[in-house]
């Protein structure tokens, strides 16, 4: 099979959370497997600002006409390949003047005001591109409302492709005014609560669920989750029509690229036979965030968006309970909501010696409080798949999450009385099972051969991507209208 990932960002060319890690190593594991099978892959995603040098690009000398709302656009294409391990994987980014911008969905202040155009342009770019360079895709992957259309025109322009639509989080819909219709080539006749109007508007991610064959989320959980109300986001009674087409394939990590045995980011390389270095990892940390190296004390970290889906003011109002009387430290990456920024600098100034507070991204740091933190907070009201645990767990750092989406599919509640599990789960998204949780961790922590077995035991676990590359590689089979 020739396959076709459709992306508004992969790593390591764009990338702003889940979206652009999980399409920079999917494809890779495929292509891996495809040396077995002979499926042969590639990625599509707009080169925003990306230096082809870099990343070993080259610029098509041909510019390729995009035809979209009765006009025909010229977009420039920089092909390369997919850098890392596994298999090849033929990678092509869309140049084009609406892409070159500093960000890649909008500025602080809001969204661009033209995405609809933006990522519609991107969609059928996604159908016309390869074909001119020669690759004629058998399955088209379309990921996240930002290529919603693809499937949709595709249904249309290039019927024998097998259309999967995959849902990252539902949450976002890409929805605009039904004018842009004309626009951007929808059409009025799926203008309809069957199609892709909600409500009024035109949504983007109902285009891509209505024209899938089969639509898949980042962890089985999460696919039955989004058939409910709490979930849903206004989708659910569409998915539950849809139910016989949903999946859930729960994300992986590169195991190249997050090892703690290799990872120039930890001060000590470790791993779960050997995992002395996470001593030095811990006090490395400490002394590069400004707090006293105290090897005894628990430390408790966290790399996380400041939004509300992330659940960081659960663990705000925990903290603010649990610091006047227990001992702990934390270090927490986070960037976000402005209120929420402060009030984390707040509580950093009211514990200097306590906690430490960075705020925006720094993927070294990330790396870097994942091989230094005993504990990793993940206190999410809803999340997909999550990928900040699965890196924790890689680093032998225990989380501690809401029972939730992915998270309760891959982290195993700590039972004290049979010494297993992986990590500790609370169910109601209150601060108070959040305290609990946390409690329970710290009495595990404080009996040291308990805690250094359940580190072992989570560094143990395998969450590589070959098991999703097989249970994608079926469902494109199975795929049918």
């Amino acid at each position: 099979m020739r396959i076709l990932h459709a992306t508004s960002e992969c790593a390591p060319y764009s990338k702003t959370g889940g979206l652009g890690d999980a399409l920079g190593a999917l494809p890779r594991a495929q292509a891996q497997l495809g040396r077995d099978t002979g499926d042969q892959l590639a990625v599509i995603s707009p080169a925003y600002l990306v230096d082809p040098a870099r990343h070993g690009m080259a610029r098509r000398l041909r510019k390729v006409e995009v035809p979209l709302g009765g006009r025909r656009y010229e977009v420039e294409v920089l092909e390369g390949r997919l850098p890392g391990g596994g298999g090849p994987v033929t990678s092509w980014l869309i140049d084009h003047e609406v892409f070159r911008r500093p960000y890649l969905y909008g500025e602080p202040t809001g969204p661009y005001p033209d995405n609809a155009f933006r990522f519609a342009l991107l969609s059928k770019a996604a159908l016309v591109v390869p074909r001119a360079l020669g690759f004629h895709p058998d399955v088209l992957h379309a990921h996240d409302w930002q290529t919603g259309p693809l499937l949709h025109y595709a249904r249309a322009e290039l019927p024998s492709a097998r259309r999967i639509f995959s849902i990252h989080n539902l949450a976002y819909q890409g929805l605009f005014p039904a004018a842009i219709a004309d626009v951007v080539d929808l059409g009025w006749d799926r203008f309809n609560p069957e199609g892709y109007e909600f409500y009024g508007l035109a949504s983007y991610i109902k285009a891509g669920l209505g024209a899938a064959q089969s639509i898949l989320t980042v962890s089985p959980g999460y696919a039955r989750e989004i058939l409910t109300e709490e979930y849903g986001f206004g989708l659910d009674g569409y998915l539950r029509a849809r139910a016989g087409r949903l999946g859930g394939v729960l994300n992986g990590v590169d195991h190249d690229a997050w090892d703690p045995a290799r990872d120039p980011a930890c001060a000590e390389p470790f791993s779960a036979e050997r995992p002395g270095g996470k001593r030095t990892c811990k006090a490395a940390l400490q002394r590069l965030l400004g707090l006293p190296p105290r090897p005894r004390v628990p430390l408790l970290g966290t790399v996380a968006r400041l939004t509300p889906q992330k659940g960081l003011d659960l663990l705000a109002d925990a903290l603010d309970r649990m610091l006047p009387e227990r001992d702990l430290q934390l270090v927490i990456l986070a960037s976000g909501d402005p209120e929420a920024e402060e009030r984390w600098r707040a509580l950093a100034a009211r514990h200097p010696t306590r906690v430490a507070v960075r705020i925006g991204y720094d993927d070294t740091l990330a790396r870097r409080i994942y091989a230094g933190a005993d504990l990793f907070a993940m206190p999410s009201r809803y999340e997909p798949c999550g990928l900040g645990q699965l890196y924790a767990l890689r680093y032998g750092a225990v989380p501690i999450v809401r029972a939730t989406g992915g998270l309760d599919d891959t982290v195993i509640d700590y039972d004290a009385r049979s010494h297993s599990g992986t990590g500790f789960k609370f169910l109601a998204a209150e601060a108070s099972a959040l305290e609990a949780a946390l409690r329970r961790a710290l009495a595990v922590y404080a009996a040291d051969e308990p805690f250094a077995a359940l580190s072992a035991r989570a560094m143990a676990q395998d969450f590589s991507w070959a098991p999703a590359a097989r249970a994608y590689r079926g469902y494109y089979a199975a795929a049918r209208d």
